[in-house]
C-alpha cells in the first residue's frame, strides 16, 4: 500500500478524480435552478403521460369499442349501409372513424368502411379508406391490400390493382391467400399486355404453393401468357 501511496502517478490520478469532483459539485451548484427545472419538467411530462392514457386514451378506447359492436353487427348481415352510416340509435364506421380515429377500433373501423363502400360499388371511397387503415395483424393488411386491388380493378386501374395484388401476396406468404394474390395480380397484368410479369406470378403459384386451389389449373394460366409473350 505504502508504494501506492508514494507512487506520483497514483497520486496524480487521485488529484485530477479530486479536480473532477470538485468541478461536478460547483457546476451542480452553479445549476442548481437549470437542473431542478429539468427533473420537474420530466416528472411532469411522464405525469401527463400517464393522465393521458388513464383518463383520456383508455376511456376513449373504451367507449369506441362500445360503439363498433353494433356497426359489426350489420356488416355481418350484409347490411353495408347501415354499417357506414349508422341509424337512430348507434353510430356507423364513418362516425366512428370521425370520432375516435385515433383509437384502435377508430382504425379498424377504416377497413370495416372500406370494405362496405366496395361492396355497394362505391369503389374510390373503399380505396380512400381502405388506404388510411393500417394494422400489425397480418392477415387483415393484406386483406385490406387485396381489396384495395378490386377496387382499382373495378375502376379499370389496372397497374395500381397489380401492385397492390403483389403486396398483399408478400404480406405473410401461405398456401390459403397468397396463391389467390398471385392470381390476381396475373390477370391485371395480362390486361395491361403485361405477359411476362403475368407469368411470373402463375409461375410462382406453380412452383411455391403447389397444394392450392390456384395451382390445380394454373397451367392453363402459364400456357396462355407463354403464347401471348410470342
Amino acid at each position: 500500500m505504502s508504494k501506492n501511496k508514494n507512487n506520483p502517478e497514483t497520486a496524480d490520478n487521485f488529484e485530477n478524480l479530486e479536480d473532477a469532483l470538485s468541478k461536478t459539485e460547483q457546476y451542480i451548484e452553479k445549476n442548481q435552478k437549470k437542473l431542478t427545472s429539468i427533473a420537474f419538467a420530466v416528472i411532469v411530462v411522464a405525469v401527463a403521460i400517464f393522465a393521458y392514457q388513464k383518463y383520456y386514451k383508455t376511456p376513449l378506447e373504451e367507449k369506441a369499442q362500445k360503439q363498433l359492436f353494433q356497426a359489426q353487427r350489420y356488416f355481418e348481415q350484409d347490411s353495408f349501409k347501415l354499417a357506414l352510416n349508422g341509424d337512430e340509435n348507434y353510430p356507423g364506421f364513418l362516425e366512428i372513424v370521425d370520432e375516435f380515429g385515433s383509437t384502435a377500433a377508430g382504425n379498424l373501423s377504416k377497413y370495416y368502411a372500406g370494405i362496405s363502400y366496395l361492396r355497394i360499388g362505391e369503389y374510390q371511397n373503399a380505396i380512400d379508406k381502405l388506404t388510411s387503415f393500417s394494422s400489425d395483424d397480418f392477415l387483415l393488411s393484406s386483406l385490406a391490400k387485396a381489396a384495395a386491388g378490386d377496387a382499382y380493378m373495378e375502376l379499370g386501374e389496372n397497374a395500381k390493382a397489380a401492385s397492390n395484388y403483389m403486396d398483399a401476396s408478400a404480406i405473410n406468404a401461405n398456401d390459403f391467400t397468397t396463391p389467390i394474390y398471385l392470381q390476381k395480380a396475373g390477370l391485371a397484368y395480362e390486361m395491361m399486355g403485361e405477359y411476362k410479369k403475368a407469368l411470373t406470378a402463375y409461375e410462382k403459384i406453380e412452383k411455391d404453393f403447389s397444394k392450392s386451389a390456384e395451382a390445380r389449373d394454373i397451367e392453363k394460366y402459364i400456357t396462355r401468357a407463354k403464347a401471348m409473350m410470342k
